[in-house]
């Protein structure tokens, strides 16, 4: 028995299939030995929705799908916190909901589709500020909400986990850790995502920083890379329509080397956090956007996904993290051998 960390290898099921057909996502996961994925979006039979849209009786055509392929939900792919911050028009398409009508209805009705679907962890965000302003004055008000949001988890037995993206307040690993610090609230961590640093113009070196900022409070991390085009530099805001450079783990600019060779030496630690909170263990989700990527969503294709999957083992192998894959013994116990 190996006494190398370990984690969960997942990922979001709608970037491996054409249409989001349900089956096509699942037919792609079990395939590649997958065991858990990240539900965002997906058809059953009714045309493609998001996780927040599907009826009782698409989340219950979900879990019998799942469950005859062998999978099981790791996080609920949420658009939690993709929303204004402040009711004001700066020139973008995002949608300003009032914060109490949003914890009532969007973030209550998470809870209930992640714990239909059997999950603990809900995948979410830091709200947008007002293009032109600084994020740093809004952390106030994001950590309020926050923490209004990470108790409606709490309540349902969840956790609230905050994707470091561009154009929101937490756009950077160390706003991120910031808001976390001063939420201090059990049910909150944060998310990693090394692609979503380089796209603004970050540097590897840069990246390292931010992922160390965000150490204290990780949860679990999104695998994903960017390639820098030539001349870009820092951007203070994203065209995420315009993001095109997105390629596997062991080929972009994050350092994904280095990350996960210091990440190695912290598993334990984040493992026995996620344990307390009911997660299985440490999730690394896929989300390579090999083929596009955009606001909401990204796509690889089954193909495209494979490429990203053996480039992260590939990482892993390489800096002595192990992971989980189906194997004979797996496929032989389901069929009751």
């Amino acid at each position: 028995m190996s006494d190398r960390p370990s984690v969960i290898l997942s990922g979001f099921g709608d970037e491996a299939a054409n249409d989001k057909l349900a089956v096509q996502q699942f037919a792609a996961f079990a395939a590649l030995g997958l065991k858990y994925y990240s539900i965002r979006f997906i058809d059953v039979g009714e045309g493609i929705k998001n996780v927040m849209l599907l009826s009782a009786a698409e989340l219950k055509k979900v879990k019998q799908m799942q469950a005859e392929y062998g999978l099981s939900v790791a996080t609920v792919g949420s658009p939690i916190g993709k929303v204004k911050l402040l009711d004001v028009d700066d020139g973008t398409s995002n949608r300003f909901v009032p914060f109490k009508q949003y914890l009532s209805k969007d973030v209550k009705h998470a809870c209930h589709v992640a714990n239909e679907l059997g999950t603990k962890l809900i995948r979410g965000f830091s709200f947008y500020h007002p293009v032109g302003t600084k994020p740093e004055e809004h952390i106030p008000q994001v950590v309020d909400q926050l923490g209004k949001i990470s108790d409606e988890c709490d309540k349902n037995g969840l956790t609230f986990g905050l994707e470091v993206e561009a154009n929101l307040v937490g756009q950077t690993g160390k706003l991120l850790a910031e808001i976390h610090k001063k939420a201090k609230h059990p049910a909150l961590v944060t998310i990693f995502d090394g692609a979503n640093l380089v796209c603004q113009g970050m540097s590897a070196g840069e990246v390292y920083a931010e992922y160390q900022a965000m150490k204290p409070g990780l949860g679990w991390v999104h695998i994903k890379d960017y390639r820098h085009p030539a001349g870009t530099g820092r951007v203070t805001h994203v065209d995420e329509a315009a993001l095109k450079n997105f390629v596997p783990a062991d080929m972009g600019d994050t350092g994904h080397e280095a990350i996960l060779r210091d990440l190695a030496t912290e598993l334990p630690k984040i493992e026995k956090r996620m344990l307390k909170r009911g997660a299985p263990g440490v999730i690394f989700d896929l989300e390579p956007h090999v083929k596009g990527g955009g606001q909401f969503g990204g796509f690889s294709g089954p193909d495209g996904f494979g490429v990203a999957m053996r480039g992260l083992c590939r990482t892993l192998d390489y800096v002595g993290i192990d992971y989980d894959l189906r194997d004979f013994d797996t496929i032989k116990a389901s069929r009751g051998f």
